[in-house]
């Protein structure tokens, strides 16, 4: 017998087996798989942290749950109360690597289904400008970005 389809539901009902089939991957949920590499950052067991790919500026950083979930708002209590705890060593250390005046924080949500947060190292409220152009950064410039801010963060622990 044929699979019937039901579009409403996304349930497909095989004679009388019913299955819901898993929700496509999140571009992020793939990051954090390991199925699309990235420049990691930092990493525990809630929170994955990585390099922007299409920076804003040079030291743009990712941070973005293990969980998907499409608003931040809509997180669990103790994954919003954990983000900031996990960011924050992270932030400081993009201050140290980059000339700014500090790291900026902003939260989107637009680009990609799934919760997250941008840290940008900024000087002026237009360092935040999502409506600028994003060019892709190299391959050897992201290398060196994701040095400088490990190097900052294990300094920090050290301190």
């Amino acid at each position: 017998m044929p699979a019937i389809v039901n579009p409403k539901s996304q349930i497909v009902n095989h004679s009388s087996r019913s299955y819901k089939p898993h929700p496509p991957m999140t571009l992020f949920s793939k990051i954090i798989a390991g199925e699309i590499p990235s420049y990691k950052i930092a990493e525990d067991d809630r929170f994955y942290a990585f390099l922007d790919v299409f920076p804003l500026r040079s030291g743009h950083v990712l941070v973005v749950p293990k969980v998907e979930v499409d608003n931040l708002f809509d997180l669990e209590e103790d994954y919003i109360s954990g983000l900031l705890p996990f960011a924050q060593p992270i932030a400081k250390a993009i201050e140290r690597a980059f000339s700014c005046n500090r790291c900026g924080i902003s939260v989107i949500g637009l680009e990609v289904p799934h919760a997250h947060v941008h840290l940008v190292p900024i000087n002026s409220s237009n360092d935040l400008n999502f409506n600028q152009p994003k060019p892709r950064a190299s391959d050897e410039a992201l290398q060196q970005v994701q040095q400088r801010i490990l190097q900052e963060l294990e300094q920090g622990h050290r301190s």
